[in-house]
C-alpha cells in the first residue's frame, strides 16, 4: 500500500486463492490431469472408481445419472445408463466422446459405443491405470 499499511487480509487471501487456482490449472495441463465424471448405474462402483482416480491425481466425481457436462470434463460412462437418457442427453453424451466402461463385451455393445463416438472402450473389471491412460489420451485430444 502507498501509505505503508499492509493490504487487508481478505485481499491477500483472495490473491493466494487465485494464484493456487492458476497453479492447479497449469499442473493439470502439464500433466494431462483434469476433471473426470464417472457415471455408473452402480453408485458404489462409480464412487470406488472416482476415488481411485483421485488417488492418481484426477479431479474425479461420480454419479448414477448424467447431468450437464462442464467444458473439458472427461466422461467415463457405463453403457447401462444409456437406456435412461432422453434425446438431448444422448446428443450431449455423443458430443462428449465418452470413455465407455462396461461389463458387456459383445459386438452389439461395442457397436453402440462406436455410435456414441466413444474415445475408448474398456471392459469391467477395469485396471485403474488403463482407465487413467485412456483419460490422459482423451485430455490430450483437446
Amino acid at each position: 500500500m502507498a501509505d505503508g499499511d499492509a493490504p487487508p487480509m481478505e485481499r491477500l487471501l483472495d490473491d493466494v486463492r487465485e494464484a493456487l487456482s492458476q497453479l492447479e490449472a497449469v499442473e493439470d495441463a502439464s500433466q494431462l490431469r483434469g476433471a473426470v465424471l464417472v457415471v455408473d448405474d452402480d453408485e458404489r462402483l462409480g464412487e470406488i472408481t472416482a476415488r481411485g482416480l483421485r488417488r492418481l491425481g484426477f479431479n474425479a466425481d461420480s454419479s448414477s445419472k448424467l447431468g450437464a457436462l462442464p467444458a473439458r470434463e472427461v466422461l467415463v460412462f457405463d453403457l447401462s445408463v444409456l437406456e435412461a437418457l432422453d434425446a438431448r442427453s444422448h446428443r450431449d453424451l455423443k458430443a462428449s466422446r465418452p470413455i465407455v466402461v462396461t461389463g458387456a463385451s459383445d459386438a452389439a455393445s461395442r457397436a453402440l459405443a462406436a455410435s456414441l463416438d466413444a474415445s475408448d472402450y474398456l471392459v469391467k473389471p477395469v485396471v485403474l491405470e488403463e482407465l487413467a491412460a485412456a483419460i490422459k489420451r482423451r485430455l490430450a485430444e483437446e
